[in-house]
């Protein structure tokens, strides 16, 4: 899965910027990326490819 800035390995993307917005960020991948299941790769908008199972187990911001 392609997700741009919205999900990096160990990271999230910026809320700093005008209409970023912690909560919703975290909300968002939540609902709509951890559903898609651990295996499911995701690429960023740059740095290395991770899963979404590895963002559920290490991602600080995440856990």
């Amino acid at each position: 899965m392609i997700v741009g800035d919205v999900l990096f390995r160990d990271s999230i993307g910026r809320t700093d910027l005008p209409g970023g917005d912690m909560d919703t960020l975290i909300r968002s991948i939540h609902e709509e990326l951890f559903p898609l299941g651990d295996d499911v790769i995701v690429y960023s908008g740059h740095g290395p490819e991770t899963t979404i199972g590895r963002e559920k187990q290490k991602n600080p911001f995440l856990r």
